[in-house]
């Protein structure tokens, strides 16, 4: 009959469960169990995991049954040789179910029996997150009862049933009688038998029938010593101070159906009535049917809509006539958009952009889109298709039968705007952001297991300092501990050890995803359950970027990118101050001076290629044209550089080497990158050309190269990959080559499309850079923080640009960096209180709304702008009163001398009719030195002498010359200047 397990523990219960739903579905299959209930407390977050491990079991069998029915094939590579597994026949159903924990104290497993149930569900625990701070669910009985649709629900037995607890049941049980079992499951601690009495005398007070569960917290007794110490760090104790927290065995593990029977004997019919229960619930969760929104407007279907919209984009975005192979590709593309039902999600992006637009808000699509010539003329991308030999079809496949992705970036400061927009227009019951499951890695893992083992925080510091390399994989050294000062012997350091390479991978909590929303036509809360983010007016959805993938539900990303600020911010000084009217599409193309610029590694700000090895590698990589910026953006990546392409591309770009292909096939693949594969779609050609990859296994690597992947799967190709390139005839060095450069995508994959799309943003901001120094220096600052480089290095470049930089001002300054033009009729950059510590934009909009002709004196702004003195002291320490011929100190011993008479309001009036007359203070003059330092106290810059001048005539030429070299953020070296003498004294 088999034994189905109904009430499961993951590790999705965060810093509870001991083992992943993968762990659990393997060892179900292995044990031979029919079914298994994934009933994480108040959450559905591991379901899908597990759902897709036995999806992946499924296949295993499969591939094991078509080997032994055709056991001659290719010769099988010598591999290291890995631990036995017992062999799996049998795949366990997957049963969605969630472990309700209401305020009251009563606990239910809940299992939905079609999809009625677990849209109930999922109304149920979207009412208990929703009126909960994240992370927390409040869920009570009316909860309970307003959505009771198609669940089978199992009271869980306490040990000592208080008299309120019972009246609740009978409640319960009164309103759902025929849906609920009173749940009984062992604690292993002696007393089971007259716990399991107990539980059927309850279940006959309650006219209820029994069901048995083990109730497991993990799958194995392997992870006893890691479930208490994931208790440890839930509670906050040592490992020590657990007490009866702690397990007290190994027990509470995943059971078989034989085992069951022998812990509950004389009880085998509430064991065996699980597998009952578990036969009617006949709910899948691959039977979900994801909705998208129509988007029919104005009774025009979404297709004739679609087809509207890119039409009229194509005549705008051609105004000359539009290319015959353009129409040609945008009614292929129609097409098959069509032919999949996708017309409503091009449709969703172009609404999101064209209202972005609608706001003045710069965006721009990336990623796959860039290969689609609809994107282009709706306006999601500014980059046209022809680039490259990208294809549509590396964006939306029929044969791959899987949904597109289009990234779009929005301007990082207002990207809210079009979070709360979408929000909006489709409500908050059909629209959420997607998580994103924070796992266990290095540092977190050796600070929170190393505290609960009582480690010293010198240790643990030790202990991080050696998380690089392969730790993940084999551990410190024993040399290596001992150079650090640490005994590799300690029995608990060991330990520690070993806990800690356990726990790396484990889920610790749920956050949000960065950008990526999915939205429906019904209610996502019946689809999913929705709950709150710890960011004010935003709500998530329990599944992450894997999840809805592994489910085939569409997202839509709506990214956050910080030059695409600092590009709209110059595009409106430009048409402030010059007139000229620019966006993304219409800036001047193929300018030799900007090529000229970047060949000399003048790209500091330069979007993407402004660090040290981008611009190291400028000289050598002398761009020349749009498709050389996509290389160059492309190729100081992990995946080339740990494939070893990058010094052969440059010598075939220079001539040094001939330009050679393998093959006649993957000339064509490679003929663009002269032969070294650069890009993450050139991997995959290379995987189906050259190794002979079908479509599906070349998916599956693709899926495998995903940047960032917590648990990449890119090696497990390897034996495939070295096999069939050797098969057709390859040189085993270059497939060597090949597999480390797709391994390198492993941990960051780099497409061409999304290569495209950023080259645009590095033309723009170059563009910006060359022809307009002090406007870009501006955006640059006003869109602060982004970017490798500080507001002071900023400001040098500028300057070195041949810009005036003005200092901050009372009576010229506004919140924002401004242009100004000067007696010549050129544009200068005057700095913006934004520069200055510690004030707040509120207090400089009060400042410049009351401004009026100007301020003559401190004691002016106080009166006029309302500020305290707190606030004009901090610009007084700024300089900013300097224009109206007010020393800093003399503006300091003002705005500290406003203080009492604010307070002492007694003081405030005049005495005989003359008022307080203070005598002159002859306050001495501050050095240069004092002045400088002070710049970087209360601004971190400085426009008066470099502080190595200052200090020139100690030190040597050699020296002088690689300080002033040297590129750190100038705070750095004001801290280096502590010590310098008098002059500095107070920079400390």
């Amino acid at each position: 009959m088999g034994f189905a397990e109904l009430s499961i523990t993951s590790n999705f219960t965060f810093l509870t469960g001991g083992s992943h739903p993968e762990d659990y579905a393997r060892r179900a299959a292995l044990l031979g169990l029919s079914a298994i209930a994934i009933a994480d407390v108040n959450s559905v977050s591991g379901v899908v995991r597990a759902w897709s491990e036995l999806k992946k079991i499924a296949e295993e069998i499969e591939e094991a049954a078509a080997a032994r029915a055709d056991p001659i094939g290719p010769p099988k590579p010598p591999h290291l040789p890995s631990p036995p597994r017992a062999p799996i026949d049998h795949v366990p159903r997957l049963l969605p179910a969630a472990c309700l924990v209401l305020t009251d104290g009563m606990m239910l497993t809940a299992l939905p029996r079609d999809r009625s149930g677990w849209a109930s569900l999922c109304r149920i625990l979207s009412a208990g997150r929703l009126r909960a701070e994240k992370g927390d669910c409040h869920l009570t009985l009316e909860d309970l009862l307003a959505f009771p649709d198609g669940l089978e629900l199992l009271l869980h037995a306490p040990d000592r049933p208080s008299p309120d607890w019972c009246s609740r049941a009978a409640r319960l049980v009164a309103a759902l009688k025929p849906q609920m079992h009173l749940l009984m499951s062992p604690a292993y601690d002696g007393q089971d038998a007259a716990r399991f009495a107990a539980a059927e005398r309850l279940a006959l007070a309650l006219d209820l029938d029994t069901v048995a569960s083990a109730r497991p917290i993990m799958h194995h007794g392997a992870r006893r010593r890691l479930t208490d110490i994931l208790t440890c760090i839930r509670e906050g104790l040592r490992i020590e101070d657990l007490g009866t927290a702690a397990q007290a065995n190994a027990e509470q593990r995943l059971r078989g159906e034989a085992e069951m029977h022998r812990i509950f004997r004389g009880h085998e019919a509430a064991v065996d009535r699980a597998e009952e229960i578990a036969a009617r619930l006949s709910f899948d969760i691959r039977s979900l049917r994801y909705e998208y929104p129509s988007e029919i407007a104005d009774g025009e279907t979404a297709a004739d809509r679609l087809a509207r919209l890119a039409h009229d984009g194509l005549n705008w975005r051609y105004p000359q006539g539009i290319p015959e192979r353009a129409q040609k590709q945008l009614e292929h593309e129609l097409r098959l958009i069509g032919k999949l039902g996708y017309e409503p999600y091009f449709l969703t992006v172009h609404d999101i952009v064209a209202f972005a637009r609608s706001r003045g808000i710069l965006c721009q699509g990336r990623g796959s889109a860039a290969n689609s010539i609809t994107c282009y003329a709706l306006g999601v991308t500014s980059v046209s298709p022809e680039i490259g030999t990208m294809v549509f079809e590396r964006f939306v496949s029929e044969a791959r039968n899987e949904p597109p992705d289009i990234d779009v970036d929005f301007e990082h400061e207002r990207r809210e705007e079009v979070i709360q927009h979408i929000y909006e227009r489709y409500g908050r019951h059909r629209a959420g952001l997607c998580a994103t499951v924070i796992h266990y890695r290095g540092k977190r893992a050796v600070r929170e297991v190393g505290r609960a083992m009582g480690l010293s925080e010198d240790v643990l510091s030790a202990l991080s300092s050696q998380i690089w390399g392969s730790w993940s994989k084999t551990g410190p050294e024993v040399a290596r501990m001992r150079e650090i000062g640490l005994d590799p012997e300690s029995p608990r350091l060991k330990q520690t050890i070993q806990l800690i390479e356990e726990i790396i991978g484990f889920p610790r909590h749920l956050s949000q995803h960065v950008g990526g929303f999915v939205i429906t036509e019904g209610r996502l809360d019946e689809l999913v359950p929705i709950e709150n983010a710890s960011m004010e007016d935003r709500t998530v959805i329990c599944w992450d970027k894997d999840d809805i993938d592994a489910l085939g539900i569409l997202k839509v990303d709506v990214l956050a990118l910080g030059m695409l600020s600092c590009i709209r911010k110059a595009f409106g000084l430009l048409r402030l101050h010059h007139q000229a009217d620019y966006s993304l599409a219409t800036l001047p193309p193929e300018d030799p001076a900007v090529y000229d610029m970047l060949c000399k590694s003048d790209s500091l700000g330069v979007f993407q290629v402004e660090s040290r090895a981008q611009m190291n590698f400028l000289p050598r990589m002398r761009p020349r044209c749009f498709y050389d910026l996509v290389i160059q953006v492309a190729i100081i990546r992990p995946g080339p550089i740990q494939g070893d392409m990058v010094h052969p591309f440059i010598r075939r770009r220079n001539g040094e080497e001939p330009v050679s292909f393998p093959s006649d096939e993957l000339g064509r693949v490679l003929g663009k990158t002269l032969g070294v594969p650069l890009f993450q779609e050139q991997a995959m050609q290379i995987a189906i050309t050259g190794a002979g990859f079908t479509p599906d296994e070349a998916d599956r690597l693709r899926r495998s190269l995903a940047t960032f992947k917590k648990h990449g799967s890119v090696s497990e190709f390897r034996t495939r990959f070295l096999r069939g390139m050797r098969e057709r005839g390859y040189d085993q060095d270059f497939a060597d080559r090949c597999f480390s450069q797709i391994e390198g995508f492993g941990s960051y994959g780099f497409p061409e499309s999304h290569a495209a799309s950023f080259a645009l943003l590095v033309y723009a901001s170059a563009w910006l850079k060359r022809h307009h120094p002090g406007i870009f220096a501006c955006a640059l600052l006003n869109a602060q923080p982004m970017g490798f480089y500080a507001p002071a290095q900023i400001v040098r470049d500028a300057r070195e640009h041949g810009v005036e930089v003005r200092p901050v001002c009372v009576n010229r300054s506004a919140w924002d960096c401004t242009m100004e033009r000067t007696e010549r009729g050129a544009l200068a950059l005057r700095l913006g209180f934004r520069q200055v510590k510690a004030m707040r934009e509120e207090e400089a909009d009060w400042l410049t709304a009351a401004r009026g002709n100007g301020y003559t004196a401190v004691e002016d702004v106080w009166r006029r702008a309302g500020l305290d003195a707190k606030t004009l002291t901090i610009l007084a320490e700024a300089d900013a009163f300097a224009a109206l011929g007010v020393s800093r100190r003399e503006a300091l011993w003002a705005a500290r001398a406003l203080t009492p008479k604010k307070e002492l309001p007694l003081f405030s009036g005049d005495l005989d009719g003359e008022g307080i007359v203070e005598a002159a203070v002859q306050l001495p003059e501050m050095t240069e030195g004092e002045a400088v330092v002070e710049d970087y106290v209360s601004m971190r810059l400085t426009l008066r002498t470099h502080p190595v001048a200052l200090i020139r005539d100690r030190l040597s030429p050699g020296i002088d010359r690689r300080l002033l070299a040297d590129s750190r953020p100038c705070k750095d070296v004001a801290s280096a200047l502590q010590g310098a003498g008098p002059a500095f004294a107070k920079a400390g």
